[in-house]
């Protein structure tokens, strides 16, 4: 296994967990960290054994954005160089919601700015009761990145997308979990235990049937409906004559329960 110097990335019975760990700067993302978020993107979709995927913070902090020291450090370059760190990062967020595996965020404190942006590509986003969540982009002058005008519009609508990209809102855990944007809340104590199980039963669910539910979800607000029952039609007819859709199947009528192994 890798071994980075800002995150940490473990395999275990099918699950991958990553831990963004520069507790030091709170999680921020600096060019190391893009470089090597994309790199343990590009190994969850990859590799089969990987069945669900966990990203989370290290510390009291998910992470707190951007790291705006290193983007001084930038320099005359800074244009060149933050063009470059958000592709990585934009990379990795193109992976994570097209990958196969479902991808749990476990939200463990602050997610400000890119942080913010990030916990929203998740499949699932637990948060802890603890949790904070803010935009803040444009109280340093800049505009957000990391897929939040994609994300925000859809989870929360155009409005309340203004309120949190213009007007820089901060929400609460329990107000994000009002206005849609993470799927549970648990308490600060209990949120390892939730996440794990929560991983646990996707991982022993349908990978294939899951990967195809993700990639209709991505395109549906684009399509018209007799384009998106297209996609459905010819995805169920497709996994229903693949293994883990026989097994479906077949424990179903045995009233057994399904052994799925994702391929």
């Amino acid at each position: 296994m890798t071994t980075y110097s800002t995150l940490l990335f473990t395999i275990d019975a099918g699950i991958a967990q990553i831990t963004l760990n520069r507790v030091e700067s709170a999680n921020s993302m600096n060019m190391e960290m893009g470089r090597e978020l994309l790199a343990v993107a590009q190994h969850c979709a990859q590799d089969e054994s990987i069945r669900a995927v966990i990203l989370t913070g290290a510390g009291q902090f998910f992470s707190a954005g951007g790291d705006l020291k290193a983007f001084a450090g930038f320099g005359d370059a800074i244009s060149e160089r933050l063009q470059e760190l958000t592709n990585y990062l934009h990379a990795a967020v193109s992976i994570f919601i097209r990958m196969p595996a479902p991808l749990i965020v476990a939200v463990n404190g602050a997610a400000v700015g890119a942080g913010f942006s990030l916990a929203m590509a998740g499949d699932f986003v637990l948060a802890s009761d603890t949790a904070k969540f803010a935009m803040a982009y444009t109280t340093a002058g800049l505009s957000p990145d990391g897929g939040a005008s994609y994300f925000l519009p859809r989870l929360v609508g155009l409005r309340r997308a203004q309120e949190l990209m213009i007007g820089n809102r901060k929400l609460s855990a329990a107000e994000a979990l009002d206005w849609g944007l993470v799927t549970r809340v648990c308490a600060a104590d209990q949120l390892t235990d939730e996440v794990n199980a929560l991983a646990r039963q996707l991982a022993d669910a349908a990978t294939q049937a899951i990967g195809t539910v993700k990639k209709q979800l991505l395109v549906s607000f684009g399509n018209s409906p007799e384009t998106q029952m297209a996609l459905e039609g010819k995805a169920i007819a497709h996994l229903a004559a693949c293994r883990d859709g026989q097994e479906g199947i077949h424990a179903f009528l045995h009233k057994r329960r399904p052994v799925f192994i994702g391929k």
